[in-house]
């Protein structure tokens, strides 16, 4: 079982953290339901959008306080494929699984159109500031001091999650009437995210060393063990030595995995997001045409 089998039940599952990703499928669940009449121009939701709000609430679970979280303290190739998953898939299953009524309940007030959230909603801001976070995250000092200082790391991870959301919701914004960008403009722009991702994954599948010492240094590994290990990190040296214990692969092969995996997640993801807004515009498109020609303009 790749080493879990030595941690507890708290280690491995991080039942507060489990018990509010329940508590917000709750609320979901009851929101979409039987509370839905509360908000103005509610509709049903399909039982594809509720599957995919809860599937995505169980993702971010699983990379952020689950079994996928542990083992990305012990491989860095479950790391990058939790940061893969919790920054590029989470957020669109979320914007997907959350009605357009809710959206507009939450965020139509005069209060989110001033001049601050404008600017920090605007499509160029929120890419580069994603792109920004995810690679300072991974220049390698910085990726191990975050990584040993539990308060920033949460901060840090907060602050990807919300900037990813940022820059998924305009590629998939369910409002029409809030949309900034044209559905070309949207295409260029996934494709120019994943192009600025390419060098932070480039300098991690390339390198021929390892780079962070979570993953092959003793002693910064159990330090940053200590984020999801109950006890003194120390006894995980004391018992094990170090990373390599639980690493099937050497630290060098590992990293390298782990920028690979990183890299064909992203561009998997983006070729279905690049595939979804070209066939909105063609439906879109279609649409128009269909009206056009069942409405002639009369001569």
């Amino acid at each position: 079982m790749m080493g879990l089998e030595y941690f507890s039940f708290s280690d491995l599952w991080s039942p507060a953290f489990m018990i509010l990703m329940m508590v917000i499928v709750v609320l979901y669940t009851f929101t979409v339901g039987p509370w839905r009449h509360h908000f103005s121009g509610s509709a049903p939701v399909s039982a594809m959008r509720q599957i995919s709000f809860i599937l995505a609430i169980a993702l971010l679970y699983l990379t952020q306080g689950g079994p996928l979280s542990l083992l990305g303290h012990l491989m860095f190739t479950f790391h990058m494929t939790n940061m893969a998953l919790a920054y590029m898939l989470v957020p669109p299953m979320l914007i997907y699984g959350i009605p357009a009524w809710f959206w507009r309940a939450a965020f139509g007030g005069r209060f989110w159109r001033n001049g601050v959230f404008r600017f920090l909603m605007n499509p160029i801001f929120d890419m580069l500031a994603f792109i920004l976070l995810f690679s300072m995250y991974h220049i390698p000092d910085n990726h191990d001091w975050i990584m040993t200082h539990f308060t920033i790391h949460r901060i840090y991870y907060g602050l990807l999650f919300l900037s990813s959301m940022a820059m998924w919701w305009h590629v998939y914004c369910p409002i029409p009437e809030w949309r900034r960008m044209s559905h070309m403009l949207t295409l260029g722009y996934i494709f120019m995210s994943g192009l600025l991702l390419t060098p932070a994954c480039v300098m991690i599948i390339f390198a021929g060393k390892p780079l962070f010492g979570v993953y092959n240094d003793p002693q910064i590994w159990a330090n940053a063990m200590g984020y999801c290990v109950a006890g003194d990190p120390a006894e995980l040296l004391r018992q094990f030595e170090g990373p390599k214990f639980f690493n099937l692969l050497s630290a060098t092969d590992d990293q390298q995995l782990g920028g690979i995996v990183m890299k064909l997640l992203q561009e998997g993801i983006n070729v279905a997001a690049l595939y979804t807004v070209f066939m909105q515009w063609y439906r879109r498109d279609r649409s128009l045409d269909n009206d056009n020609v069942l409405d002639p303009v009369p001569e």
